[in-house]
């Protein structure tokens, strides 16, 4: 009979009942920690919870603001709606997304809206009436200024315009600033002028005086009869930088359109403007001068 040799087994060992305890221990431990690791991933996995709308994203919730104020405010959730599109129909902002409202009640005087220092290419809307129904009183990027009457409250809407191409909106910084004072211009024409014989071209001059502008542009018309013929010219002057409330000289060439200028007396009036940020003046003059150095 042939021999089958039987299987062997290996010898079962013998665990203590603490050991066991240790083993259930460290099973449980590992346990653990294996349920917090996944819930880790799924928290990492889970997408972030979306940050809510601004309280003033619509007409309804208008934040009011005072000359003075100020504020930081995330706008990536702020939307865009039909009242927005209304106010910007006779403004044409490239887009009006992330826009959020503030309302200021006027006090007879000027009002700076400033959202230059925002993250993203922030915009100003502001308009005055009532829901649906504004109508556009300024606008523009980064920095508004308009006249506050008393009695009326204003509207302002700050904007992305979408000039930097693309996102909806970011960290707005938007102040309401008190207007610099308004621009002042007075000018004066000289009573003598000259003129050149060779050309005919006239120089007149004078003095002017300006203060809280940037700049002066003067415009100078001039007239002159020679026969039964009228000679008229034109001539022009700017500068900048010298608004400070002194007396400067200025003078300009005037070149005849249908001929040339001559000695003897011409009529001269002449326009001045000048502007500051947000405002412009203007300054008015008529005079007759005396051209010297040809003719009669």
């Amino acid at each position: 009979m042939d021999h089958v040799p039987r299987e062997r087994r290996t010898p079962r060992r013998m665990v203590s009942k603490g050991s066991r305890m240790m083993i259930s221990k460290i099973r449980f431990v590992r346990l653990v920690l294996a349920t917090l690791v996944a819930l880790g991933a799924l928290a990492i996995a889970a997408p972030a919870a979306l940050a809510a709308a601004p309280s003033n994203d619509t007409f309804g919730g208008a934040t009011t603001a005072t000359i003075g104020f100020s504020q930081v405010l995330d706008t990536t959730q702020a939307t865009t709606d039909s009242d927005d599109a209304q106010l910007n129909a006779s403004c044409g902002a490239p887009a009006t997304d992330a826009s959020v409202w503030y309302a200021i009640a006027g006090s007879d005087a000027g009002v700076v809206v400033d959202v230059s220092q925002s993250d993203y290419s922030a915009g100003v809307l502001v308009g005055v009436g009532t829901q649906g129904n504004l109508e556009t009183v300024e606008c523009g990027p980064g920095t508004v200024g308009f006249f506050a009457t008393a009695g009326t409250t204003y509207y302002v809407l700050a904007i992305d315009d979408q000039n930097d191409g693309g996102g909806n909106g970011g960290s707005l910084n938007i102040s309401f600033n008190a207007a610099p004072p308004p621009p002042t211009v007075d000018i004066t024409v000289n009573k003598v002028g000259r003129v050149n014989a060779k050309t005919g071209v006239a120089t007149i001059s004078g003095t002017y005086t300006c203060s809280d502008a940037d700049f002066i542009d003067a415009e100078i018309d001039a007239s002159q009869r020679a026969g039964r013929v009228i000679i008229s010219g034109f001539g022009a002057f700017f500068d900048s930088g010298t608004c400070d409330g002194t007396s400067h000289d200025w003078s300009a060439q005037v070149f005849g359109d249908n001929g040339r200028f001559v000695g003897g007396k011409a009529m001269t009036v002449t326009f001045a403007f000048a502007c500051g940020a947000f405002d412009c003046a203007e300054g008015f003059a008529e005079q007759t001068v005396r051209l010297r150095g040809g003719g009669s």
